[in-house]
């Protein structure tokens, strides 16, 4: 599986991973961690959230191709905020919509999209319901 995706791509990844485990856990765990009294329920939902990416991320450097769903997670993420916060806000916020487009560019740039098409497109799905039992000829006398 992994040798349809060049090893330059595979160390982009990793980088990708590495990054989103250096500045968002950077972030999220201190926030976590040294938070005190009680939380705004969504204000510590989305630090938890970010705690969760940066953990998962850890399992992307060993499994980079694996764990391409949290990268299209990030990406979408981030395209959703600019979209909805940054554009309607972008005097107040400038720097972190800058910041979400530069790491959603990134996210663009690391994601193997060749590999994307071939797997996440056009690859038959699972199965929704179990296997019935197929009776075959020679059972069935």
């Amino acid at each position: 599986m992994s040798e349809e995706v060049s090893t330059i791509r595979l160390y982009l990844l990793r980088f990708g991973y590495l990054l989103t485990i250096v500045l968002v856990g950077a972030t999220a765990w201190p926030a976590l961690i040294n938070h005190e009294g009680p939380w705004d329920a969504f204000l510590g939902a989305g630090w938890c959230l970010y705690a969760a990416m940066s953990m998962l991320a850890v399992l992307g450097i060993r499994y980079p191709l694996k764990m391409l769903p949290l990268l299209f997670h990030q990406m979408l993420y981030k395209a959703l905020w600019l979209v909805a916060i940054g554009l309607p806000t972008w005097p107040e916020l400038r720097g972190a919509s800058k910041a979400m487009a530069i790491g959603g560019v990134l996210d663009l740039i690391v994601i193997p999209w060749p590999y994307v098409l071939e797997h996440y497109v056009k690859e038959r799905g699972d199965r929704w319901r179990r296997r019935s039992r197929s009776v075959s000829p020679e059972s069935a006398t």
